[in-house]
C-alpha cells in the first residue's frame, strides 16, 4: 500500500487543492472519496468500461488506471465541470436524444465526447462511434448517444401527454451527473464492508482464529459470520423457495458465495490480507453439467432431488398432430450462461434512524428488499426502510438481494453506518445470470403450411439456488410456441440444480431461448414447404379471437401487423442479399405477458395537491432506465389534465410510496401506470364534482389555485381553504390495479397474463465464411406498443434490447472463473452496432391503460433467432449453440456443405 507523503497537487475544474494522498492512488478514488466529486463512475476498475472517463489537459484518460501523481500540475476536468449554471449545449443534447437511459455511462460518454468536439466540432457517425467505443453502455444500444454528439435533429415534443417524446422527467442529473447511484451513497464515519467469497464451486468450510488475524492486521477490523445473523438465514424472490443464505454457514454451492464479512475503516479494509483469511476450504466434487443433475446426489437436502421444478402446457394430442403432418422440423438447441453486465456493479450502504434500519442501495423491488432483509435480520418488515438509489442497469438481476442484508448486518451490529461496493470480478461471480437451456422441439406443418402440432422440451440450469428458476420454468412452456397458431401443443420446461452461478432473471425469463429453437424450427418448415419465410410466419400469426396454447382467447394481437410492417423492407434486403455474396436476411417474431404468470400482480399509485398547490405523484416503480419515472407521470397526468412537468415525484421508498411491485415481466407500464392512469382520473372526478363542471372541462393549477373551466366557464378552487388529508393533500386519489389473470391448472390452461405484447424483427448480415465472422448491417424492428406513450423512450428500448440481443446472438458466453471482467467477457460496443429502424405498430389492448401494452423484454426476444436465421440464409450454417462465435460459425457451414 502507498502511504501518503507530501501534499500533493491538483487542479480540478479550474480549482486548485492541496491534498495529501499517496501519489500512486488511482486518480477515480481520489476524485470520489477525497474530493466528493462522485459524477466521475467507476465499473470496472480496469480500464474496460470508460465509465470513469475524465480530461487530463483535454484529452480522455480512464481515470481508474491513472495513478493521481500524473494529474499533478495539470489541468483536469471531470463532469462537473462541463456546466456552470446551465447545462453544456452537448449534456442538452444527450437530454434531448434520449441518450441517457440508466445514467452510469453518461459521465464518461460526456468526456469522450467533449474530448472528440474539441478536436472536431462536427464529426462524422464513424469518428464518433470510433471516439466513444472505449465507453461501454448496456442501455441504449448507442444510436441515441451517437445522434447527440452528431448534432443530429432531436425529436420535439408539441406537449407532455400520451404519445409525445417527452425528454426524461428525471434525465437532467443523469446528464449533469448529479444523479446518485448505489456507489456514491457515502454516510459519514461509514464503515466499509467487504465479503469473503469462496474460491470454490462446492466445499465444505471451517473458521480458524479470527481474533489472531485480525490482531495480526494492526486492529480495527470485525468479522461477521453466519452466525451472527440474528433472523433465518435464508432469501429469494418466490417466498416459498426461498433457499440463498446471505452467508453460507458450513458449506457452499458456487463459486464467489459469501461466507464471511470484514467491516472497518475503508483503508484498514483495504490492506487487511484477505489471502491469509483464517478459513479452511474441503472442496468436494462440483455438479456443473445440467445434465447429469437428475441423478445426481441433491445439493439441498430439503428437496429431494435437483429438480426445483417443472412447468408445462398441454392442449390436443401434438403426437398424433406431428404424426399426421405433411412437413416435421426438429432440432436441439443450446445456450450458454449470460452475464448482465450493466456497469454499474452492487453497491450501497446501511444506517440507523432510530430503531429504523435505512437502506439505500441500487434495486428493482424495494418492497422484496425490505421483506427479505427484515427476515433475515430477524426484524419486522415496518422496522427496515428500502429507499432505492438510481439503478446503473439491472435487467433482472437487480431484483435478488445483493448487499441489503449484509451492510444490514453489520449496520446492526455495530449501530453504524456501513457501505459496500462490489468489484467488477466480484459482481461477476456472485450476481445472476441468464439460464442456459438445452432444448428439443419439433413443428409439423400441413400441405397448406399451417402449423398442426408442437412438442417443446427444455433443461434450463438454475445454478446452486432456485432465484428466479420458477419463474422461468412456468413461463417457457407458455411462450414457446411464439406468437403463432398452435392447436395441439405439449411444452414441458425444467428448472435444475448445478453448483454453478446462481441463474435469474433477465429480460425475457427464459423466453429468448426457447424462441431461437422454435424460430429456428419455423424457418426449417418454411425452407421444406417452399414457402417465403415471412409469409409463412403471417399465414400462421395468431389473430383476435384465437386461442393461446394455454387456452385463453386473446384480444389486441398486434403480430400480424408487425409482420406485415416488415414486408416491403423484407422484400428490398432479399433482393439486396441476393445481389451480394454471403448476405442473408432473417426474420423472427416475439410475444410476451406483462407480468407475473398466473399470480397476482398489483401495483398501487397515489396522487395529491397540497394546499400550496404541489401535485405530487408517489409511484414506487423502481426506474432502472427504462422511463418508468416519465411513462407513468404521463399516463397519470393525460388521465388527471395537467401537464406532466407539473407533478413532483415522490419515490420509490418503502416509507413514502405505495408498493408498485417490481420492476421485471416488462409490467410497469401496463400495471402501474394502469393504477396512475387509474388515480389521475378519479382525482380528476374529485376535482370535476367540487367545481360543478362537465366531463370534458380543462384544469389549471397557479400556485394555490385550481381553476376548472368548461363550455359554462370557469370555477376556481381555493386550495387553502380545504382540509388536508393523512398524506398532506388538500386534494388526493389513491388507486390499485391487479391484472385479471388465473392460476394455471396441471395442463398449464388458464389465464397466465392479461396483456401480452408482440413484435417481430429482421436481421442483414454479412457472413466471411474464411473466417466465421458475422456483421449485422441493420436490424428492422416492428412491435405492438398497443398505444405509444412515449415514442422517444420507447426508442430507446428498441435500440438497447437490439444490442443485448446481438451480443447474447454473436459474442455473450460467461464461463465462471475466466470470463469475470469486461476484457474478456464482450458486450457490444459502438463499432458492433448495426443500424437500427424501429417501427411501431398501435393495436390497442382493452386492458392496458390508454390501450399500452409492454415493451422492455419483447425487444430482446425475436433479435437472436432474426440474426441467426440470416447467417443461416447467407451461408447455409445452421446453428445450434449460441453464441456464434466464428468457430461455430464455421463448423456449421462444414456441416451444410457436407465436409468432414
Amino acid at each position: 500500500m502507498n502511504r501518503p507523503v507530501d501534499l500533493l497537487r491538483l487542479t480540478v475544474n479550474g480549482r486548485d487543492h492541496a491534498l495529501p494522498v499517496a501519489p500512486g492512488r488511482r486518480l477515480s478514488e481520489v476524485l470520489r472519496e477525497d474530493l466528493g466529486l462522485r459524477g466521475t463512475k467507476v465499473g470496472c476498475d480496469a480500464g474496460d468500461c470508460g465509465a470513469c472517463t475524465v480530461l487530463l489537459d483535454g484529452a480522455p484518460v480512464c481515470a481508474c488506471l491513472t495513478p493521481v501523481a500524473q494529474a499533478a500540475g495539470r489541468s483536469l476536468t471531470t463532469i462537473e465541470g462541463l456546466s456552470g449554471n446551465k447545462l453544456s449545449p452537448l449534456q442538452q443534447a444527450f437530454h434531448a436524444h434520449g441518450a441517457a437511459q440508466c445514467g452510469i455511462c453518461t459521465p464518461g460518454m460526456l468526456m469522450a465526447a467533449t474530448a472528440l468536439l474539441r478536436a472536431s466540432p462536427h464529426p462524422t457517425r464513424a469518428e464518433a462511434e470510433a471516439a466513444l467505443g472505449g465507453v461501454l453502455c448496456r442501455c441504449t444500444g448507442y444510436g441515441s448517444i451517437i445522434d447527440a454528439v452528431v448534432g443530429a435533429p432531436a425529436p420535439i415534443a408539441a406537449g407532455s401527454g400520451v404519445g409525445q417524446p417527452v425528454a426524461r422527467l428525471d434525465g437532467i442529473p443523469k446528464v449533469a451527473g448529479t444523479e446518485v447511484f448505489g456507489a456514491d451513497v457515502a454516510p459519514d464515519d461509514a464503515l466499509s464492508v467487504r465479503a469473503i467469497r469462496s474460491p470454490h464451486a462446492a466445499a465444505g468450510f471451517a473458521f480458524g482464529d479470527i481474533d489472531g488475524w485480525i490482531a495480526r492486521q494492526g486492529g480495527g477490523l470485525q468479522v461477521f459470520t453466519a452466525a451472527d445473523i440474528p433472523g433465518e438465514n435464508r432469501f429469494g424472490v418466490i417466498p416459498d423457495c426461498a433457499d440463498q443464505p446471505a452467508l453460507a454457514e458450513t458449506a457452499v454451492r458456487f463459486r464467489g458465495e459469501a461466507v464471511a464479512l470484514l467491516a472497518g475503516a475503508a483503508d484498514r479494509v483495504e490492506a487487511a490480507a484477505l489471502g491469509d483469511f483464517p478459513v479452511t476450504w474441503s472442496p468436494v466434487p462440483a455438479l456443473v453439467d445440467a445434465r447429469l443433475a437428475p441423478g445426481a446426489p441433491p445439493l439441498h437436502a430439503h428437496r429431494p432431488g435437483n429438480l426445483l421444478i417443472a412447468g408445462r402446457v398441454r392442449t390436443g394430442d401434438a403426437e398424433a398432430a406431428l404424426a399426421a403432418s405433411a412437413h416435421v422440423a426438429e432440432a436441439e438447441v443450446e445456450t450458454g450462461f449470460v452475464e448482465h453486465a450493466y456497469i454499474e456493479p452492487e453497491a450501497g450502504a446501511a444506517w440507523l434512524e432510530g430503531e429504523t434500519l435505512v437502506i439505500r442501495a441500487c434495486t428493482q423491488a424495494p418492497v422484496l428488499d425490505r421483506d427479505s432483509t427484515a427476515r433475515v435480520l430477524g426484524l419486522p418488515p415496518d422496522r427496515v426502510r428500502i429507499i432505492p438509489t438510481a439503478a446503473g442497469g439491472g435487467f433482472g438481476a437487480k431484483l435478488d438481494l445483493s448487499v441489503q442484508p449484509l451492510v444490514g448486518l453489520v449496520a446492526l451490529k455495530t449501530g453504524r453506518p456501513a457501505r459496500m461496493v462490489f468489484t467488477r470480478s466480484e459482481s461477476m461471480a456472485a450476481s445472476t445470470k441468464r439460464h442456459p437451456g438445452r432444448m428439443r422441439g419439433r413443428i409439423g406443418i400441413d400441405a397448406a403450411g399451417r402449423v398442426t402440432g408442437m412438442t417443446f422440451d427444455g433443461d434450463f440450469d438454475t445454478g446452486a439456488y432456485a432465484s428466479w428458476g420458477p419463474t422461468v420454468a412456468v413461463r417457457v412452456p407458455v411462450h414457446a410456441s411464439g406468437p403463432y397458431r398452435t392447436p395441439a401443443y405439449r411444452a414441458e420446461a425444467r428448472a435444475l440444480h448445478t453448483n454453478n452461478p446462481v441463474a435469474g432473471a433477465f429480460r425475457g425469463f427464459g423466453v429468448p431461448q426457447a424462441a431461437v429453437l422454435q424460430e429456428t424450427l419455423y424457418d426449417d418448415l418454411a425452407l421444406s414447404a417452399g414457402i417465403d419465410r415471412l409469409e409463412f410466419r403471417l399465414r400462421n400469426a395468431l389473430r383476435d379471437g384465437d386461442r393461446s396454447p394455454c387456452g385463453q382467447v386473446l384480444h389486441g394481437v398486434g403480430i400480424a401487423e408487425c409482420l406485415e410492417a416488415l414486408r416491403p423492407h423484407w422484400r428490398r434486403a432479399l433482393a439486396e442479399a441476393g445481389a451480394a455474396p454471403h448476405r442473408g436476411v432473417g426474420v423472427a417474431s416475439c410475444w410476451y405477458g406483462c407480468g407475473n404468470t398466473g399470480l397476482p400482480n398489483p401495483a398501487t399509485v397515489r396522487v395529491g395537491i397540497t394546499a400550496d398547490g404541489r401535485l405530487r405523484l408517489h409511484q414506487g416503480a423502481t426506474d432502472i432506465g427504462q422511463g418508468a419515472n416519465t411513462v407513468v407521470t404521463q399516463l397519470c397526468a393525460e388521465a388527471l389534465g395537467l401537464p406532466a412537468e407539473r407533478f413532483e415525484l415522490i419515490g420509490p421508498d418503502t416509507a413514502l410510496t405505495p408498493d408498485c411491485g417490481k420492476t421485471s415481466a416488462s409490467r410497469q407500464t401496463y400495471i402501474t401506470g394502469k393504477a396512475a392512469m387509474l388515480a389521475g382520473a378519479a382525482l380528476r372526478a374529485r376535482i370535476l364534482a367540487l367545481a360543478n363542471t362537465g366531463p370534458d372541462a380543462r384544469l389549471s393549477l397557479d400556485g394555490g389555485r385550481l381553476r376548472a373551466t368548461d363550455a359554462r366557464g370557469g370555477r376556481e378552487i381555493a386550495l387553502r381553504d380545504l382540509p388536508a388529508d393523512a398524506n398532506g393533500y388538500v386534494l388526493g386519489a389513491e388507486e390499485r390495479y391487479d391484472p385479471p389473470t388465473g392460476a394455471l391448472d396441471a395442463d398449464g390452461q388458464g389465464t397466465p397474463y392479461a396483456v401480452y405484447g408482440y413484435g417481430a424483427q429482421m436481421a442483414e448480415v454479412a457472413v466471411d465464411p474464411e473466417l466465421g465472422t458475422v456483421r449485422v448491417l441493420k436490424m428492422t424492428a416492428a412491435h405492438d406498443l398497443g398505444r405509444v406513450v412515449n415514442p422517444l423512450l420507447a426508442e430507446g428500448q428498441v435500440r438497447g434490447g437490439i444490442a443485448q440481443g446481438l451480443g447474447m446472438a454473436l459474442m455473450e458466453e460467461y464461463v465462471p472463473g475466466v470470463t469475470e471482467n469486461l476484457h474478456d467477457y464482450l458486450i457490444p460496443t459502438t463499432g458492433d452496432m448495426p443500424e437500427i429502424e424501429a417501427i411501431f405498430v398501435e393495436k390497442p389492448d382493452p386492458e392496458g391503460p390508454m390501450g399500452a401494452k409492454g415493451l422492455g423484454e419483447h425487444v430482446l426476444i425475436p433479435t437472436a433467432p432474426a440474426i441467426l436465421n440470416a447467417i443461416r440464409h447467407a451461408c447455409g450454417a445452421r446453428l445450434t449453440r449460441l453464441p456464434a462465435l466464428p468457430h461455430r460459425v464455421r463448423a456449421a457451414i462444414r456441416d451444410a456443405e457436407g465436409a468432414p
